[in-house]
């Protein structure tokens, strides 16, 4: 019998038995789960329970665990390059900016990616850094990585509710009408994911009473436009679908510039070709996040513009103000 520690609560029954037993594949603890040989405080879970703390998991006898693999060297390229990514970080928690074209994590095709470089991030003697959401590759801006199981539970545990205040901004072909106001559209994933890059997958639009379709809802203002062909929108998603930012601009009709993969013929297509001199790159911004911070207090965090949207801003005229100094509140 284990016991679950402060640090684990909320952790899932199957992360928290791969953290005490790494040897022990998913497809194991799962059939453990199931026969009943896994028990948290004497009763049958499921792999996907999430746990409490002071909580007892009872350990059945387990096969013998192959050889552990030596632990990766981080490359020094690789953690120069993520270092130069780092705006905050203390002892629970990093903040990154991540650049235009850099995926998340790996897949098909994909050999850089910032899950690839966090033993760069490594302190002596700590626990390997760890993701705890995703960007798309082409989107810029906050990523939050957490230092220890703890704090990455806790950041997940936010991204799950509403306690993670996201603001993004984007570049859009066309002035949405109404300016501003709320979009409630379904979404539904169409074929496969493939790691951190977003070239296989693709969502659409989906009826209500769809068994397939998830509620997604975006809150969007309209800062400013440009000549009525092109805006600056502000968007804030309450829900957090696979390219929803992205999906629900082109159901407004404003596709965010240089995202080609979704934009439509019968809009303005994504390069706003009447502005000469703009980037093709995709005008997505992740901007700032607010969130308690797992050592208490809300934590409030900002990523300034990307080179690329940095001048498209200079081009049309937008005036964005400088990123605020992370900070927390009420500690």
């Amino acid at each position: 019998m284990l016991t679950v520690s402060d640090d684990e609560a909320d952790l899932r029954l199957d992360r928290w038995f791969r953290r005490h037993y790494p040897g022990v594949p998913q497809s194991a603890i799962q059939k453990l789960c199931r026969t009943g040989q896994i028990r948290v405080d004497g009763r049958r879970a499921e792999a996907a329970t999430r746990l409490t703390s002071g909580q007892a998991v009872r350990i059945p006898p387990l096969p013998p665990a192959p050889a552990a693999k030596p632990q990766q060297a981080a490359d020094p390229a690789a953690t120069r390059d993520i270092e130069a990514m780092i705006l905050y970080q203390d002892d629970h928690l990093i903040v990154l900016n991540k650049p235009y074209g850099l995926a998340v994590q790996g897949g098909p095709g994909i050999a850089r990616h910032v899950d690839g470089m966090l033993e760069g991030l490594r302190v002596a003697g700590g626990h390997r850094p760890r993701l705890v959401h995703r960007l798309d590759r082409d989107t810029t801006g906050l990523l939050l990585i957490a230092r220890t199981p703890a704090a990455a539970a806790k950041l997940a545990a936010s991204f799950r509710g509403r306690d993670m205040d996201k603001t993004y901004w984007a570049v859009v072909a066309g002035r949405p009408v109404p300016v501003e106001g709320e979009i409630d559209l379904p979404l539904k994933r169409i074929g496969g994911a493939h790691g951190g890059g977003d070239r296989g997958e693709r969502t659409a639009p989906a009826e209500r009473d769809d068994e397939e379709a998830a509620r997604a809802i975006t809150e969007y203002r309209t800062l400013d436009h440009a000549a009525r062909k092109l805006a600056w929108l502000e968007l804030k998603p309450h829900t957090g679908r696979t390219h929803q930012l992205r999906v629900h601009c082109v159901a407004i009709r404003a596709p965010i510039l240089g995202d080609l993969k979704y934009a439509r013929p019968d809009q303005n297509n994504a390069f706003a070709a009447t502005v000469s001199g703009l980037s093709e790159k995709m005008h997505l911004h992740a901007r700032s996040l607010s969130f308690p911070h797992p050592g208490g207090g809300v934590f409030h965090v900002e990523a300034d513009l990307p080179p690329h949207m940095a001048d498209t801003f200079r081009t049309l005229g937008f005036v964005a103000p400088p990123a605020r100094e992370p900070h927390r509140d009420g500690r």
